[in-house]
């Protein structure tokens, strides 16, 4: 078991074929104005953020492949479009890390990764009943995550 649990949900992630084109619906016919849209090349991705909730809600992200050979990529040719994870905050990603790992529970990373939000793993869709898990330790907000911001 996680020993600090888990704090929230801090996404849900949709992969798109076109940003731009999902932006319409969720933007112009929800009226759920992006956030920030970055492109984030060390996933190969573009990214919309759409809060939800208010202050510290969930938020949903569209993302877009930026070209054909990243896992993203790979994961909307084989399955289409929608939900690609779920992402759950914790406290402390590596001794999520270090629990999972000494559960047997079967991740993605033997390190955690940079994200769009801090630094976070992937937990195997087989140990999660059918649904790819993202954990994700948020930076704080003086953090310098390298990324290229451009206005939604």
């Amino acid at each position: 078991m996680l020993t600090d649990g888990v704090q929230r949900i801090d996404h849900v992630a949709i992969v798109v074929r076109n940003l731009e084109a999902s932006l319409r619906f969720y933007r112009d016919t929800l009226g759920i104005a992006p956030s920030r849209v970055l492109d984030f090349p060390q996933e190969g991705v573009r990214i919309a953020f759409l809060p939800m909730g208010g202050p510290g809600g969930s938020e949903i992200e569209l993302l877009e492949p930026l070209n054909p050979e990243t896992g993203v990529a790979r994961f909307l040719e084989k399955r289409g479009e929608g939900l690609h994870h779920i992402c759950l905050q914790v406290a402390d990603i590596d001794r999520a890390l270090r629990e999972l790992q000494a559960e047997g529970t079967p991740v993605l990373d033997a390190v955690p990764r940079p994200t769009a939000e801090g630094r976070g793993i992937f937990v195997h869709p087989k140990g999660t009943s059918g649904v790819l898990l993202e954990l994700v330790q948020r930076a704080d907000a003086e953090s310098d995550i390298d990324d290229t911001t451009t206005t939604p």
